[in-house]
């Protein structure tokens, strides 16, 4: 399907891609089959009727400089809605959209 990405696109990037500051290292990846639940954006992102929207989770191990931007772009498919959903052990799972938490040092050490 048009602007929807195959296996063979999802498994580009779960293997690493070559971008211009060298090779990505494999992550996880997987295309949810519906769009997760979050507040609108503002501004909103351009809808286009007759253009499908796909959402991709990826689970990085490093973190470049527009990382998620250059890969989905380097495969066809560039990011319009970027939501990073944790770092480390950290999640936004209960935490209401536009509130924070304070965040205990002990909680900054990996597992």
């Amino acid at each position: 399907m048009e602007r929807v990405p195959d296996e063979a696109d999802l498994s580009r990037l779960a293997k690493g891609l070559v971008l211009a500051d060298g090779k990505t290292l494999p992550c996880n990846v997987r295309l949810l089959e519906a769009e997760p639940d979050l507040p609108p954006r503002d501004p909103p992102i351009r809808f286009r009727l007759n253009v499908p929207t796909a959402w991709i989770e990826l689970t990085l191990k490093e973190g470049r400089n527009r990382q998620v931007r250059r890969m989905t772009a380097e495969i066809g498919h560039p990011t319009l809605r970027l939501v990073r959903a944790g770092i480390g052990t950290l999640t936004l799972e209960g935490l209401a959209p536009g509130k924070w938490r304070w965040v205990d040092r002990r909680e900054l050490k990996t597992p």
